[in-house]
């Protein structure tokens, strides 16, 4: 029985899965973007998440983390350079996946990753910016009956 064993072996045992998701992290760390296959892009997400949250701090201890998971130097110089400080503000959710249809060899699903903030196209190149809420809206509007009344003083001298 499988009780509560959520985490998906990709059918290679402990060290090749381990090998093989540190590879797919330092190539999209260094990419930006990568094509893979939907299991191992859902692995991924899960293995780099944590590490470019740790990476938002820059310390000694957090760099000999990640670097022990990525066994790859100038991945983590990048990732605690570049990509620390585009997603700085983010709370999380930094990897994107979508999906892009069956591989012609052997039909498996495929889907590009992407690292979020890197990708020009859905946020048009600029920061996305918050919408103002309606409270702001409702100060606007206190502040607008002023305008109308000095409208109204300059049209009663002007009849008299």
């Amino acid at each position: 029985m499988r009780h509560g064993k959520k985490f998906n072996h990709l059918s290679r045992q402990k060290g090749h899965r381990r090998a093989m998701l540190a590879n797919m992290a330092c190539s999209l760390i260094e990419h930006k973007r990568i094509n893979t296959t939907v299991a191992k892009a859902k692995a991924l997400k899960q293995f780099v998440e944590p590490l470019v949250t740790k990476s938002k701090e820059d310390t000694t201890h957090n760099r000999r983390t990640v670097f022990a998971y990525l066994r790859d130097k100038y991945a983590v110089t990048e990732l605690f350079r570049e990509v620390a400080a585009k997603v700085g503000d983010r709370p999380g959710g930094y990897t994107r996946i979508i999906k892009l249809g069956n591989r012609l060899g052997d039909n498996a699903d495929m889907a590009m990753i992407e690292l979020v903030d890197f990708n020009t196209l859905y946020n048009g190149g600029k920061k996305e910016v918050k919408k103002t809420t309606r409270r702001g809206k409702a100060k606007k509007a206190e502040g607008t009956p002023e305008a109308p009344a000095a409208e109204t003083s300059e049209n009663t001298e002007a009849t008299e």
